[in-house]
């Protein structure tokens, strides 16, 4: 049977449109027809690459007993979480504070009105089919005590959220940011806390520019705590399990404090942010007070096989990037990632297999399920000839096994972050066609997803879906647009990038000077979401102080900068009390700190010394300075350009802030020593 989600544009939502379950999507209507059967509401909340969605769908939605249940008892509406992060974050907060804990498959129980009066998680069949009968009875049996819970759970959830801080973070308080910080981290094998672990990339972000304002580059000083639980973290990912050895890449998290197993799904925005960490961290120059010359081949190393692997396997032909590989492969989870000794020697042959199996660390009894090893990196090959032509024919081996499935939509702030990244690596590792592939995702955002001025968070097969924006999409998509103005010179980008953040201020502003995290025209739930804390992605509050702040260095707007400084006070209380989940914020205050400072290089685009000039930018500039490029003969619209022009014909940079700039220079090296200075 077809149930009404043949429709959607959601992969996740096309997974169970052929489910025996009666689903509705989201909407009114859904809950319209609860008020016509007089019936509660079962909302079920996944994503695409998740794999316990995968198999509380076998088990339970697949099942005709469980969906005939289902479909008596209830309305059933599925929610493609990356689509709708607003239901999924008011109904997320409910289901924390009814479990203490939270994750997806998410369940809930509402009333017709959509007010959660019991929720969870994944269930096994059994458990579920008992639970559904059960709620029916209380609905039936005792609805009064029900409607009331659901009251007093809208009533508690209501309202906004608000940190008591009156101002951004100071460099005192960045600093209680760290040693907190250091209370958390794990020195033996990097990251911070116990398992599950989750890759930090927006806490390298602000490590790396703590450490470089608490130590300069030119310094010869030893490596601050920033700098050694930065690289240390990095270095652990990049040579375990986390990481794909073969395709480049990171999983989401480890299951184990080791990076050893991961849970395999590879998810966009983790790649994105992490691009640009690596990138960020492997610019630093190899002398002292900078990164050991191996250290650095590591984190160029990732970050380049990371773009390869965003580009090979997540762009899409409209120019977009999909959001997700998922977990599984032929019904089970790292079955396209895990090798055997077997395996290897079947590939290899025998002495290659053996040199395989010891640089990859795969034994007969296995790190992962069945005896089968996740491969790591724990140390560089001794002979590296060997390794790239064992590593290709692996990766040409594993080609041929069922990859897993792709979650083709294209979410508009994940490719803002892709956007930055790729932009930053494109100029730092001397690939012109990573800032080509930026641009390719630009333009198809701004052609596709915005609508008069507005934005749509998701896209498939150049199609835009039906989702309106949330603050984290104009957001992160403005940083990207203001990051690629810098490196392309293309004027368009940061104009657009101010369209979009004008829309922020309009519209999403919460009146004390931070944001909600949907826009006051969107549909109204139960609790207008508002989170400050930044997770496996920045919030909205933080990405979009970050974009404030840059399009404030950009243009001299006050207007800009002021809001930017409201958007950060909440990340003061966090930085002692909640280091961990201000990352993005944390490292936004740092840019702050520094002015943030920019740099307006004015040239011929095809004069090489002009690129040499922006890639000295990027590579000694302190993080968070804001860059801008032009040809010289017209400044595009963009204030920063302004009466810049080459000097003597020569490409030429400028370096300022609040449009105070230093005397034009037009060598690198006197542009390394004015940022330096």
């Amino acid at each position: 049977m077809s149930n009404r989600l043949s429709d959607a544009t959601s992969p996740y939502l096309l997974q169970h449109a052929d489910n025996p379950v009666e689903w509705w999507p989201w909407g009114e209507e859904a809950f319209a027809e609860a008020r016509r059967r007089d019936v509660p509401v079962l909302i079920s909340v996944g994503y695409a690459a998740c794999h316990w969605c995968h198999v509380m769908a076998h088990e339970s939605f697949e099942d005709e007993a469980t969906a005939a249940r289902m479909n008596s008892l209830y309305v059933n509406v599925k929610v493609d979480r990356e689509e709708r992060p607003d239901v999924d974050a008011v109904y997320m907060e409910a289901t924390q504070a009814m479990t203490g804990q939270g994750g997806w498959p998410m369940t809930v129980f509402a009333t017709p009105d959509g007010a959660p009066f019991y929720c969870g998680t994944y269930f096994p069949r059994d458990h579920f089919q008992r639970l559904l009968e059960g709620v029916a009875t209380a609905w039936r049996d005792q609805r009064a005590e029900l409607l009331d819970q659901g009251r007093r759970v809208v009533e508690a959830l209501s309202g906004p959220r608000t940190l008591a801080a009156a101002s951004p973070p100071s460099a005192a308080q960045l600093d209680l940011a760290v040693r907190a910080l250091v209370r958390d981290y794990d020195s033996a094998h990097g990251g911070f806390g116990t398992a599950p672990k989750f890759p930090p990339s927006m806490l390298l972000s602000f490590l790396t520019a703590q450490d470089e304002r608490t130590r300069p580059l030119q310094s010869a000083d030893e490596s601050t705590p920033a700098w050694l639980m930065a690289v240390g973290t990095a270095q652990a990912m990049a040579q375990g399990g986390m990481y794909d050895q073969l395709g480049g890449g990171f999983a989401r998290y480890s299951v184990d404090r080791e990076w050893v197993v991961p849970h395999f799904e590879k998810m966009l925005y983790d790649n994105a942010q992490l691009l640009r960490a690596y990138v960020r961290m492997g610019r630093r120059p190899v002398e002292p007070g900078g990164v050991d010359a191996r250290t650095r081949t590591l984190l160029l190393r990732v970050a380049g096989e990371t773009a390869d692997w965003m580009l090979r396997d997540l762009r899409t032909p409209e120019g977009g990037f999909a959001s997700a590989l998922d977990a599984d492969s032929e019904g089970e989870e790292g079955t396209y990632y895990v090798w055997t000794p077997g395996q290897l020697r079947e590939v290899l042959g025998e002495e290659d297999a053996a040199f395989a199996a010891e640089t990859f660390r795969v034994t007969e009894e296995g790190t992962f399920e069945r005896g089968a090893s996740v491969l790591q990196l724990p140390a560089p090959p001794a002979d590296t000839w060997r390794f790239e032509r064992v590593r290709r024919a692996l990766l040409a081996a594993r080609g041929e096994r069922v990859p897993p499935a792709r979650d083709d939509k294209v979410v508009a702030a994940w490719n803002g972050l892709a956007i930055a990244g790729l932009a930053e690596a494109g100029v730092l590792l001397e690939r012109p066609e990573l800032v080509e592939a930026a641009c390719g995702a630009a333009e198809l955002l701004l052609d596709v997803h915005l609508r008069e001025g507005r934005l749509v968070r998701t896209s498939r097969d150049g199609r835009p879906g039906t989702s309106a924006g949330v603050l984290e999409d104009y957001a992160d998509v403005a940083e990207g647009l203001l990051v690629l103005h810098g490196v392309t010179g293309r004027a368009r980008y940061a104009h657009e990038a101010g369209r979009l953040l004008d829309t922020v201020l309009e519209h999403f502003g919460d009146g004390s000077g931070g944001f909600y995290d949907t826009a006051d025209d969107a549909e109204r739930l139960f609790n207008r979401p508002q989170d400050p804390t930044d997770n496996v992605t920045p919030s909205g509050r933080s990405a979009a102080a970050s974009a404030l702040l840059s399009y404030a260095a950009l243009t001299g707007s006050e207007r800009h900068r002021a809001a930017a400084e409201g958007a950060l006070s909440p990340v003061a209380v966090l930085a002692e009390k909640a280091a961990r989940f201000a990352g993005w914020g944390l490292a936004t205050a740092e840019a702050l700190l520094t002015g943030p400072r920019a740099v307006a290089v004015v040239g011929d685009p095809g004069d090489p010394r002009t690129g040499e000039l922006v890639r000295t930018a990027l590579t000694w500039a302190p993080l968070g300075t804001v860059l801008s490029r032009g040809d010289g003969r017209k400044d595009g619209g963009v204030p920063l350009l302004r009466d810049r022009v080459p000097v003597e014909g020569r490409p030429t940079a400028y370096v300022c802030e609040d449009f105070v700039c230093k005397l034009p220079v037009t060598s690198a090296e006197d542009l390394r020593e004015q940022l330096l200075g």
